[in-house]
């Protein structure tokens, strides 16, 4: 018989049976959830257009999802960048390609980076998001590792709808994101 883990999205529904003692919970709809992801990489210091495509095409094979390529919002004369130029690219996943993710995340992505000791918690900002820096796109299985040369860093922000940086760890500990252990 095969076991398997369960996924986010399932311990995402036992959530508020874990929290309900800790925060007061009476109803289930207080507790926190996940609303999307938004994975984000730039590519300002880049001038090969066909470099450019890369990063967007390693996005689109990370994500699952089409990207949308981001502009400058204002010139700056010392980076030679004029309004209105491609800068980034852009991907927000919700529903079931943002939960698939997240499993890709926290059971593959992660242990695969080199010299990762934990996620740090002090990336929760104060309205409850987190957000996850990746520095190479190479720890995910869909890229291939041929042109060790174009490697990339994105970030990975995680949107919740908890309001308070002690309820959003605990629940990312919970959907099984690993943290740095703190030294007491």
């Amino acid at each position: 018989m095969k076991t398997t883990t369960p996924t986010i999205k399932e311990k995402e529904k036992g959530l508020f049976d874990a929290l309900k003692g800790d925060f007061g919970f009476t109803n289930k709809l207080q507790a926190p959830r996940i609303t999307k992801v938004v994975l984000g990489a730039t590519t300002g210091s880049i001038k090969d257009p066909k470099k450019k495509e890369l990063v967007g095409d390693r996005l689109v094979k990370i994500s699952g999802q089409k990207v949308s390529p981001k502009a400058a919002k204002k010139s700056v004369a010392s980076f030679k960048i004029r309004q209105g130029d491609q800068v980034g690219y852009q991907v927000t996943l919700r529903g079931l390609k943002m939960y698939s993710f997240l499993d890709k995340l926290t059971n593959i992505a992660l242990p695969r980076t080199r010299d990762f000791r934990g996620l740090n918690p002090a990336a929760i900002d104060d309205m409850g998001n987190f957000t996850i820096g990746i520095k190479e796109h190479t720890v995910f299985p869909e890229t291939s590792d041929e042109e060790l040369k174009d490697v990339f860093g994105f970030a990975v922000t995680i949107v919740t709808t908890s309001k308070d940086k002690k309820l959003t760890r605990i629940m990312l500990e919970n959907l099984g994101f690993p943290f740095k252990k703190e030294a007491k």
